[in-house]
């Protein structure tokens, strides 16, 4: 009975140890949150005031809006940031939820704030091409940073989740739409060759942001099937040093049972896997896609002997 007791508050005893453990991890994440978020925000706010702004290249969605009525009011670009965003603040809450929403006020804020602040700072450049290049790749890595730690600094994007489940439109679809409509409009208010560089710009920064939040070492899921599935398997494993699955499948129109072998490699390693499988079964079935991101498992690539 003693036994049995002391075996009962060892394991309390290691679940109050675990617990405090989880709380001091949620607290780190969470400050690494908000860090990343404020950081993200900041960055984006040096792209737009200290390139893009004071050449009058914009950017897309809300921002893009508040830039042009701060133009022809000649009022902060910051007052217009926040208080458009605002509605999209507690729509937010409503549609993602609580954490998105205190994220995406966080980062409003602080850009708002900083674009206040630089504004009457000189530009880096005034050259339109470089202002178009750098003021891209600037604005880029500060949205990714910002929505890689689960926040927005534009409503646009959740605008178009609302009305793409009223809409037979992707929200990528709704969201270029609603910039190239922004685009124009700048086009009447600037002149059409700065509307031209803004449109570039956005296409600069896009990309940017696929780069910071899937990373530059991007992660791609493949899938093979073929009757040499074993021999597939070990070159994989020995030439490319990745772990394989094997998935147990069904062919529809046969109702054979086949052998699907499954990894994860990186973009780099794309070329090689499928001269792999071209060197060992020329007519097998490679399917490859691309992955946001991988967490656990024995995805670290191991020495190859």
């Amino acid at each position: 009975m003693s036994d049995s007791k002391r075996s009962i508050e060892s394991v309390l005893s290691q679940a109050k140890d675990v617990s405090k453990i989880n709380k001091k991890l949620s607290k780190q994440k969470l400050f690494q949150r908000i860090i990343m978020v404020i950081l993200g925000a900041c960055i984006m706010a040096i792209g737009l005031e200290l390139f893009l702004v004071p050449n009058r290249i914009l950017d897309g969605g809300i921002v893009g809006i508040s830039i042009i009525i701060s133009h022809l009011t000649d009022l902060p670009l910051g007052i217009f940031i926040f208080l458009l965003n605002i509605p999209f603040i507690f729509l937010g809450y409503k549609q993602i939820g609580k954490t998105f929403a205190l994220s995406t006020a966080l980062g409003i804020t602080t850009l708002s704030t900083v674009t206040i602040m630089l504004h009457h700072l000189e530009p880096f450049t005034k050259d339109l091409l470089l202002s178009t290049v750098f003021g891209g790749i600037v604005l880029g890595i500060g949205v990714g940073l910002v929505i890689r730690y689960g926040g927005s600094l534009d409503g646009t994007e959740i605008l178009a989740i609302l009305f793409n489940k009223k809409l037979p439109f992707s929200v990528g679809e709704i969201i270029m739409f609603f910039n190239l409509l922004i685009f124009s409009v700048a086009g009447f208010v600037f002149t059409w060759e700065q509307a031209m560089y803004s449109g570039l710009a956005y296409f600069i920064a896009y990309k940017m942001i696929d780069i910071v939040i899937q990373g530059l070492d991007e992660s791609k899921a493949v899938y093979i099937i073929s009757e040499e599935y074993d021999e597939i398997g070990r070159a994989i494993m020995d030439r490319l040093g990745r772990g394989v699955t094997y998935l147990i499948g069904e062919g529809a129109y046969t109702g054979d049972s086949k052998k699907v072998i499954f990894t994860v490699i990186t973009r780099l390693e794309e070329s090689k896997l499928t001269s792999i499988v071209g060197e060992l079964d020329a007519n097998a079935f490679l399917a490859i896609g691309n992955i946001a991101e991988v967490r656990g498992g024995r995805f670290k690539k191991r020495d190859i002997h």
